[in-house]
This record gives C-alpha cells, sequence and structure tokens, in this order.
C-alpha cells in the first residue's frame, strides 16, 4: 500500500515549485482576498452543465425484463409430493358407548 504524501510533504512541494518558477523568470501577481476568479463576475455561473438543446428521445420499455428478474428472484415453490397416509388405530365403541375393539383406519 502506497503512504499517501502529508501536508507537509505537499507544502514544501508547492513552494519548490513556485520558487522554480520564479527563479525562471516567470511572476505572480497578487490578488485581494475575496475576488473570484470569473472573467464576468456579475453574469450567471458559467459551469460545464448539461444543454437540453436536442429533442426528446422516447425510453426503452424493461417490463419484460424486470419481469423475469422479480421472477428469478423470487422462484415457484417446490411442490411436495402427498405424503402417504398411514393407518390410524381407532377405537370403536358400542350403542351404550362401552369399547369393543381396535380397528385400523385410513385417513
Amino acid at each position: 500500500m502506497n503512504k499517501r504524501p502529508t501536508k507537509a510533504e505537499i507544502r514544501r512541494e508547492l513552494e519548490s515549485q513556485v520558487r522554480d518558477f520564479l527563479e525562471q523568470g516567470g511572476s505572480l501577481e497578487q490578488i485581494e482576498r475575496g475576488v473570484s476568479g470569473r472573467f464576468d463576475q456579475n453574469g450567471p455561473i458559467k459551469s460545464n452543465a448539461i444543454v437540453f438543446d436536442e429533442p426528446k428521445e422516447g425510453r426503452t420499455l424493461l417490463t419484460d425484463v424486470v419481469a423475469t428478474i422479480e421472477a428469478r428472484k423470487h422462484p415457484e415453490p417446490v411442490k411436495k409430493k402427498p405424503r402417504r397416509s398411514t393407518p390410524k388405530k381407532k377405537m370403536i365403541y358400542d350403542d351404550f358407548g362401552e369399547p369393543l375393539r381396535w380397528e385400523w383406519v385410513e385417513e
């Protein structure tokens, strides 16, 4: 991982570049604090904004694509095979409520 330069190192580098510029015959102009760098300071700020000169483009419908993606997100649950019912023991009673016998019944 590369070590990032500290603020002091960046400051020293800038000072050496300014010193080299001045030694080669360059000159600096002192500007008052708060003055803008724009040429026309009273007009609107011009930037690299998007210009809406072109006609509006048609949109591409993606409903089919979105539907397939959503279908992949939520797959249909796997249907389980119905379990074979197991016979159960059931008590058979007579008319008076007395137990008679057990029978195996499939439900």
